[in-house]
């Protein structure tokens, strides 16, 4: 994993101001942010680990802990959420056997609950990765979920 990180790190010319982009890809290639990367990139950087672990911490699109292949995000923001939701974290917690904010044992898959995607016309909305899927209900979110498997 050093060298990925070091390759990671050189791609951005071991320039401090994009920690932020360089976690992020980190974080694309391992599907988290191991405590090892965070020490290499601290290093590479020359910057403090507790600079680097405050930035990982601080956004919500980085996780510390391992998170499944992919990550499905249901948005619950009040558009999705009076066209039914929570009806569908409900369903996907129970088929997927995961509850939300958690990762499957086979780590398959990650779901969350987000408030807002900026979709609202489309609503109720699940990201899964980086595809969108919009007027999802109970009886179509499992084709949505295979495509994925």
């Amino acid at each position: 994993m050093p060298d990925s990180v070091a390759a990671i790190v050189d791609k951005y010319n071991r320039e401090q101001g994009y920690i932020v982009s360089i976690l992020q890809d980190i974080q694309e290639e391992q599907h988290y942010l191991p405590r090892a990367a965070l020490q290499e990139v601290s290093k590479l950087l020359a910057v403090p680990m507790s600079q680097v672990y405050a930035v990982a911490s601080f956004y919500k699109t980085l996780s510390l802990v391992p998170r499944g292949k992919h990550v499905i995000q249901v948005c619950t923001g009040t558009a999705c959420h009076v066209r039914g939701a929570a009806r569908i974290v409900d369903k996907l917690e129970r088929d997927l056997n995961v509850q939300r904010g958690r990762t499957t044992f086979d780590k398959r898959f990650t779901l969350e609950e987000v408030r807002c995607v900026g979709a609202c016309a489309m609503g109720p909305v699940v990201v899964v990765d980086k595809d969108t899927h919009g007027n999802v209900n109970l009886d179509n979110v499992d084709n949505v979920i295979k495509k994925y498997d």
